[in-house]
């Protein structure tokens, strides 16, 4: 098999609504419904699908639990100019700027945590 690109990704969440408010409002992502009430938040040509904690979506994880994911986004908007835009919406900045590796080289990045605790990576690429 020749991998091509991730697709989409995954959340178990303990609250749809608080977690689109979260990634929307925060980090500028466009919630999207599909299949039967289903929801995701779409950003650039990337969706995250959220599944509820209460009644994960089958076939799912063998252990479905929030807070246990750790995502890199990447922006092309300055880190410093994203940590003070959620600074100003009450989100607090846990660690950065600082230097990381990604998958294609050297990182920029800030963390942060959203409401489940997943803790959430915010990079530009060096």
């Amino acid at each position: 098999m020749q991998g091509l690109a991730l697709d989409h990704l995954v959340l178990t969440v303990a609250d749809i609504e608080r977690t689109c408010r979260f990634y929307v409002d925060g980090l500028g992502m466009e919630r999207r419904a599909f299949a039967k009430e289903r929801v995701a938040l779409h950003f650039g040509g990337q969706k995250i699908n959220l599944h509820p904690a209460s009644a994960p979506i089958a076939p799912h994880a063998r252990r479905p639990t929030p807070g246990s994911a750790d995502l890199c986004f990447l922006t092309a908007t300055p880190v410093a100019d994203v940590a003070a835009e959620l600074a100003g919406r009450g989100i607090d900045i846990v660690e950065g700027p600082v230097d990381r590796s990604g998958a294609q080289g050297p990182l920029r990045s800030i963390y942060c945590y959203d409401p489940d605790g997943n803790l959430i990576e915010i990079a530009n690429r060096r």
